[in-house]
């Protein structure tokens, strides 16, 4: 086997708690992930030399300080003990999951590493081992392994997969700027004691009755700096979304639509200079599977 390719799919959180601080640092969380349709491309294919990356964005670097790389030499020195570099291989990305948004593309294209590598190299470790590694690299990593609707708990790494929930169109709008993680989490230490209790807001019909009460707690102290995702989110509903949240740490909002027509309109009519707006679906577990077994 000379290449292996894989969909790296976003996400968005559904919800979204922060319940206090661990005693490692970091916050400790109960959130609902929900992958979508959209996905970036994972190639990685043997060639002489040391390990490069390539990719198709600019913005995107392709050195030690992309996920990407972390992942490989991550997974490297699991399999040889070494703390070098690995050699033979270069990794492909085509990015379609935009940076600083909140929907998880950098850790979604690391969790692909991990898996094409696992492959190239006929390592045969589980997901269970794969997943441990994965959450070295970061909170979100481990979710891209599984998939659809799941929670996750402790710094977020800790996954339980769920019943998922029934498939809604996605309209993605990310605004011209993006939020640093790290940022997010600072407003929200220094502005939690000020933040009140959101009112509950509408939901998909179908939904279970929990539903009702999704909310981000992030949201409103990003709000507070960037007053504009509230407009968005605001927006979203106006033109008839179900539930609209920003995910994760942001900056990008999603609304949640029954029918395809209404969100393809709506990402059309709310589309702006220097933004992205588009149009997915959620996707439940066992397909997220399949497609990532079967590659591209």
């Amino acid at each position: 086997m000379a290449s292996v390719s894989l969909p790296a799919f976003a996400k968005i959180n559904l919800d979204l708690r922060i319940l206090g601080m661990r005693p490692d640092g970091y916050h400790d969380l109960r959130t609902i992930f929900q992958s979508l349709a959209l996905f970036d491309t994972v190639t990685v294919t043997r060639r002489r030399g040391p390990m490069a990356i390539v990719c198709d964005r600019e913005d995107i670097p392709t050195d030690r300080r992309n996920l990407v790389w972390k992942a490989a030499s991550l997974l490297h020195r699991v399999a040889t003990g070494k703390a070098t570099a690995p050699q033979g291989m270069s990794i492909d990305l085509r990015k379609r999951i935009p940076a600083e948004a909140g929907l998880g593309g950098g850790s979604a294209d690391a969790a692909m590493t991990l898996l094409a590598l696992n492959k190239l190299w006929k390592m045969d470790l589980d997901l269970t081992t794969l997943a441990r590694i994965g959450a070295r690299l970061g909170a979100d990593v481990p979710y891209f392994l599984v998939g659809g609707t799941s929670l996750g708990l402790g710094r977020g790494d800790d996954i339980y997969p769920l019943a998922d929930l029934p498939t809604v169109h996605v309209v993605i709008l990310r605004p011209g700027f993006g939020v640093a993680t790290a940022d997010a989490y600072t407003w929200f230490d220094e502005e939690s004691r000020r933040t009140r209790e959101p009112a509950p807001r509408p939901y998909p019909a179908g939904w279970p009755s929990w539903a009702a009460t999704l909310r981000n707690d992030l949201e409103a102290p990003v709000v507070r700096h960037h007053p504009a995702i509230a407009r968005i989110r605001q927006s979203l509903l106006d033109a008839g979304a179900n539930f609209a949240a920003m995910s994760g740490s942001g900056s990008a909002v999603f609304g949640l639509f029954e029918r395809a027509e209404a969100a393809r309109r709506t990402a059309n009519d709310l589309a702006r200079p220097g933004w992205l707006s588009l149009h997915t679906r959620t996707m439940a577990r066992r397909e997220y599977a399949r497609r990532v077994a079967a590659g591209l």
